[in-house]
């Protein structure tokens, strides 16, 4: 199971350059706007401490992280629902992204053009914001004729599903008519379901992305944000999102080192425990309320992931259809178990090694071997 993130904002603010550094997939960069046209899609891996320590209690002859799609989306600017800048093809493509990825410019550079002319966040966040929300009251328009339609046929089904969708589009139609986002309503289980047909961007979940220089990590690191990142986190905290802060330039200078000790050097240099797109990608994996299961072994220690609330035979059908299908237990421990006894035999003779059926909940961190018949 992929996650799939779109890279949004005005341009040159820095999409590309964080896309290339996360994916290592080339991506156009350059000083003025509109130079990525095309979405650029790249696969990153997610760092993960658990994966890299059954590594070295196991000895895989592999290892394979859990990954993110990342889509760098062209920069969108004031009127692009409208068309403006390519607007309505690139918003187009915003809509098949699972979470948004919403990079705010937070540095100051006379070199590199703002299409404002100024380094303003919270003016920029509210730019794209509201042609998002444009582009959604449009959209919401054209499903409510469709809506009030189908209330004229005799079908019960069609038609509950139709007063439901109408109620949904009732909530949200004056928040995206003051500008604001579609997943502030406040919808039922069922209004939701029948408004997800609507693919509504602003009902996708965001989170912000600070894009710093290098003096504005170190100032991030040691717990005194520059003023533009205390805007866009004032903004996030009154939305109910998150704020991930990343230096775009150093981002791409750290995966360009393969060495592990000189990663760590280059982030101890600024003060930071991880990288910024490690936090960039963890937080949107964190969005979309997934989880992560592992499998280890001499072959391969590999992560999985899963929907939080999977049952065992759900998740052993993330790794073949037929372990689902013909699914009969699952042999499972946590991965802090590991940690605290230090082997699967010791993990066995303290009694945490443990056999669940089809309605066990996997748990992140979980170590499972599943067995089946087809």
């Amino acid at each position: 199971m992929a996650l799939n993130c779109g890279i949004v904002g005005l341009p040159n603010v820095g999409k590309s350059t964080i896309f290339q550094a996360l994916s290592s997939a080339p991506a156009e960069a350059a000083n003025y706007p509109f130079c990525t046209i095309n979405p650029n899609v790249g696969i990153a891996d997610i760092p993960d401490a658990r994966l890299a320590r059954l590594t070295e209690i196991f000895k895989p002859a592999r290892t394979i992280p859990a990954s993110v799609e990342f889509v760098d989306i062209a920069g969108l600017v004031k009127g692009a629902s409208r068309g403006e800048g390519l607007g309505n093809q690139f918003l187009s493509r915003i809509r098949e992204v699972g979470v948004i990825a919403h990079v705010v410019r937070c540095f100051a550079d006379p070199n590199v053009i703002h299409v404002n002319n100024k380094v303003d966040p919270a003016d920029d966040i509210e730019t794209i914001n509201i042609e998002l929300a444009l582009a959604d009251l449009d959209v919401l328009e054209k499903r409510a004729e469709k809506a009030e339609r189908v209330l004229k046929v005799q079908a019960k089904d069609e038609k509950r599903q139709a007063e439901l969708c109408l109620a949904a589009l009732e909530k949200i139609r004056p928040l995206l008519e003051d500008g604001k986002p579609a997943r502030q309503a406040a919808l039922s289980d069922d209004e939701r379901a029948a408004a997800a047909d609507c693919h509504f961007i602003t009902l996708k979940p965001q989170l912000y992305v600070c894009n710093v220089d290098e003096d504005g990590a170190r100032g991030w690191a040691a717990g005194n944000p520059n003023a533009w990142i205390r805007a866009v986190q004032e903004r996030a905290a009154a939305e109910g999102a998150q704020t991930v802060v990343i230096c775009g330039k150093f981002e791409a200078e750290l995966a360009g080192l393969e060495d592990a000790a000189e990663r760590a050097a280059f982030l101890e240099e600024l003060g930071l425990a991880e990288s910024g797109l490690a936090a960039l990608a963890k937080a949107a994996y964190r969005l979309l309320g997934l989880r992560t299961f592992f499998t280890a072994g001499a072959d391969e220690c590999r992560a999985w992931t899963i929907r939080a609330g999977s049952a065992a035979p759900k998740a052993a059908g993330v790794i073949h259809s037929d372990f689902e299908r013909g699914f009969i237990k699952a042999e499972v421990y946590a991965f802090e178990d590991l940690l605290r006894y230090g082997t699967e035999a010791k993990i066995r003779e303290a009694g945490k090694y443990r056999v669940e059926g089809r309605d066990y909940i996997v748990q992140d961190g979980d170590v499972l071997f599943f067995k089946f018949n087809v």
